[in-house]
């Protein structure tokens, strides 16, 4: 059985071309900042799927794939959500949140309150999976779970910024809440919540600075 074919889909570029592609990429990239006040705007679910296929092109262990992306439509479930994810915060930010963390979260001027879970016109719940089943009883392990959901979430936020949207990832700690409100299968754990949408008019940032090339990036 031949397991491999041609590669035709790969771009053909010439070093000015490659080089001219890198800048307007790298440039755009810097652009982007996340958010946590959302218009009311509406996104179109084609906007959304077609970011969705994007994330779905993100290379993973052994081609397993192991993620699901749960688009949140329902109000109900929102709301759910919401009030799930706000009493964790809760818990949190009162209680099991070291000193430290609360102090380095200052500059954010963040808190329990999750509005945007409700506001935000686009909620995606995205599931790792650590095994996968081909029948019943049967378990199969699923290989670099984590990082294989990771470059897939960067593929999408990419392509979410790509089309103009603002983002926002959201890990209220513990996400259980996620699989019983989502009914999700037994082998799905919850990864990250990702709120999408167009920045409102008045959406501040914090004024924070990236660090520089050179104290992330080293040739040897």
């Amino acid at each position: 059985m031949n397991n491999f074919r041609p590669y035709t889909e790969r771009p053909q570029f010439t070093e000015e071309q490659s080089l001219h592609q890198a800048q307007q990429f790298c440039e755009f990239m810097q652009t982007r900042r996340t958010v946590r006040t959302f218009s009311s705007r509406t996104v179109s679910a084609a906007v959304v799927d077609h970011c969705l296929q994007t994330a779905l092109a993100a290379p993973s262990g052994a081609n397993q794939q192991p993620w699901s992306f749960v688009v949140v439509e329902s109000t109900e479930k929102r709301r759910e959500l919401r009030i799930a994810a706000e009493r964790e915060e809760q818990d949190f930010y009162e209680r099991r949140a070291p000193e430290k963390w609360l102090q380095t979260l200052q500059k954010f001027d963040t808190d329990a309150n999750k509005p945007f879970l409700e506001t935000a016109p686009v909620v995606i719940a995205i599931f790792s999976k650590p095994w996968s089943s081909e029948s019943v009883g049967e378990k199969n392990p699923n290989y670099y779970v984590s990082e294989s959901v990771g470059i897939a979430v960067g593929f999408l936020i990419a392509a979410l910024h790509h089309a103009g949207l603002s983002v926002l990832t959201h890990t209220p700690s513990p996400m259980k809440f996620l699989c019983e409100i989502l009914n999700r299968p037994p082998n799905e754990r919850p990864y990250l919540l990702l709120v999408a949408g167009y920045a409102d008019d008045d959406c501040k940032v914090p004024n924070i600075s990236r660090r520089g090339f050179h104290e992330s990036v080293q040739r040897i």
